[in-house]
């Protein structure tokens, strides 16, 4: 899907950085949702794939 001549492309950098900052904010909306332990943080996480 993403090659080379890709990622190494303003576009692709982007792309990077927004797949990045997605995980980031889903890992802190995880974080702060009440009742959830810090270490059970990503076992509780529901494993999602991409078409």
């Amino acid at each position: 899907m993403f090659d080379q001549r890709f990622l190494a492309s303003k576009t692709g950098i982007a792309a990077v950085i927004s797949i990045a900052a997605m995980v980031a904010f889903n890992l802190f909306a995880m974080s702060q949702q009440a009742g959830l332990a810090p270490d059970m943080l990503l076992v509780a996480t529901p494993l999602v794939e991409l078409a």
